[in-house]
């Protein structure tokens, strides 16, 4: 009761203070928030006093402020002392760890899925597929991935021992780890294509990630690189500074790149301050529906200034400023400031970011609400959401049985029977699976048990529910017994049916055991239809320029 009491007593103050300062507002446009503060903290008072069970004071403030944010646009958060460490590794890509990617497998154990090439875990010899039995003195095989990964994680230098079950020689063995400061590149990937075309995979904006860009535009057109392709797929974004300066590597000094308008301060426009990498160099620029903030800043720009061509799907669309505000106790606030524009004075915010495809990329929006905008060269573009590509690519539609067989891991546990029996394998770019080993994957998810339902198979398990409530199942039932067998999935059929789509990605995940993830990439540009067509794009001289022409029908439109 004394604990109450207290608890009372020190909202009882705060009521008091607002109290006050609604009194002192009560003139003022103030004065609602006042009141909204005070019955608030009115409230809270009272359940604290009278409620049946202990009231959850920090449960109860988060949810309301949640809740409360959850008003406003998506992008505004609560960020509460238990989550900045991962919210700092967002924009600076460091943390201090070991340096491997951990899961919780199904029966409980908690597995090794990639350790990071060079840092602490890989240099031990730690693989993928190796159990992490204890962490010092504790047992994890009862606790969940978040609080493994954080006992991994600690201060560099700081010493930690792993006990682990050996994915190949199932032997139990103790290491004793120092724990770095793990920094994930920026630019996991690049490559020299074939006919001297650059490839550079870039996967978020953190900090100084123009700077590691620049070395690997240097150090590619060293090794022949005369085109290039920027790889900005899937990349959600990061630091707005880091946009611009990316842009810089490949506009000359004093061009705008974007201008950032919000509610406090006006306009700014953020410019080009240093001297370029490299004005001519041909580029291409992929962009799909995860392309996000910063990415399509980077995109919008090079599209609006002539000086790339933009391919893939139409992006995610999400033009809005986030700056984070410090709060008490080490918390922080994400909040949306300011929506930004490209140099054609379009904003590539969703005109309604509450109507989403599933994956959460801009719906269909109405022709009625699209505005034209046109290039530095006249070319004409649209604002409504995203960035729309130059060359539309539709983006390939995996079969439902690579998506099961992905979320039960039967890819990667594949891999680890594979890597067991293999010590080597070739390069990523010469690497293929035999007939033999595919007949082997067969066997293996038969063995697993693997079952699946298609997307036809559950509509008409819908619709057969729906006859039985409606009393019409009797009718049908004959013919939906038909069906039903005719899109019922057979498992062994359609594993050689998509075989060309599934050795894809069995090759990827193995590359991933013997090269780190320049493996799987290289692997996967090896395939890849929209690297292949910018490849196209790149060798053509002729209709790499005619992308960045103004063409008769943009003048047409712009009369």
């Amino acid at each position: 009761m004394k604990h109450k009491y207290t608890i009372s007593k020190k909202l009882a103050l705060v009521v008091l203070l607002t109290f006050c300062t609604a009194t002192i507002f009560a003139s003022s446009a103030s004065f609602r928030l006042a009141k909204n503060i005070d019955v608030f903290f009115s409230i809270l008072q009272e359940l604290d006093l009278y409620y049946v069970d202990t009231i959850d004071h920090d449960r109860m403030i988060t949810g309301a402020i949640n809740d409360m944010l959850e008003s406003l646009d998506p992008y505004t958060v609560f960020i509460p002392e238990s989550e900045v460490s991962d919210f700092d590794f967002t924009t600076t890509g460091q943390y201090g760890g070991i340096g491997a990617l951990i899961r919780k497998r199904s029966d409980g154990l908690i597995e090794v899925v990639e350790p990071y090439e060079k840092f602490p875990a890989d240099r031990a010899g730690v693989k993928a597929g190796d159990v992490v039995l204890m962490v010092d003195s504790v047992h994890v095989n009862s606790k969940n991935v978040s609080d493994v990964s954080a006992s991994l994680k600690g201060q560099r230098d700081t010493e930690v021992t792993l006990k682990l079950l050996k994915l190949r020689t199932k032997d139990t063995v103790s290491i004793a780890l120092k724990r770095a400061q793990v920094q994930l590149p920026s630019v996991p990937y690049s490559n020299v294509l074939d006919g001297g075309v650059g490839y550079i995979y870039f996967s978020t904006f953190t900090k100084d990630c123009a700077e590691e860009v620049k070395s690997v535009v240097a150090e590619l057109k060293k090794k022949g690189a005369t085109s290039l392709i920027f790889d900005l797929r899937s990349n959600t974004g990061g630091l707005l500074d880091e946009a611009v300066k990316l842009v810089n590597l490949f506009v000359p000094r004093g061009q705008e790149v974007v201008s950032v308008r919000g509610r406090v301060g006006g306009e700014k426009k953020y410019k080009t301050e240093s001297r370029p990498l490299d004005v001519n160099i041909p580029l291409v620029v992929l962009i799909n529906s995860m392309s996000a903030s910063s990415s399509e800043i980077v995109a919008g720009a090079l599209q609006d200034l002539d000086r790339a061509v933009i391919v893939g799907q139409r992006s995610y669309g999400k033009g809005l400023v986030q700056s984070v505000r410090s709060l008490p106790f080490n918390e922080k606030l994400k909040i949306t400031t300011a929506k930004y524009y490209t140099p054609s004075n379009r904003c590539v915010q969703a005109i309604d970011y509450t109507h989403r495809n599933p994956d959460g990329s801009v719906g269909k929006i109405p022709d009625s609400l699209v505005h034209k905008f046109t290039t530095r060269a006249g070319r004409t573009v649209f604002d409504g959401g995203g960035i729309t590509p130059d060359e539309t690519i539709p983006p390939t539609v995996s079969p439902q049985i690579l998506q099961r067989l992905y979320e039960q891991n039967l890819f990667f546990d594949f891999a680890s029977q594979f890597y067991i029996k293999n010590d080597t394998i070739e390069i990523p770019s010469k690497f293929r699976l035999k007939d033999s080993d595919y007949q082997e994957f067969i066997d293996f998810v038969k063995q697993a048990g693997f079952t699946y339902e298609t997307a036809s198979s559950h509509a008409l398990n819908m619709l057969t529910t729906s006859l039985k409530k409606e009393k019409y199942y009797e009718d049908l039932a004959v013919d939906l017994q038909t069906l039903s067998e005719k899109v019922r999935p057979d498992v062994e059929k359609d594993l050689l049916r998509f075989k060309s789509d599934i050795v894809k990605l069995l090759e990827a995940e193995i590359a991933v055991r013997y090269y780190y993830q320049r493996g799987r990439m290289e692997v996967s540009t090896s395939y890849d239809a929209e690297v292949m067509r910018a490849r196209e794009i790149l060798l053509n001289g002729e209709l790499y320029s005619s992308f960045l022409q103004k063409k008769d029908s943009d003048t047409q439109k712009s009369n």
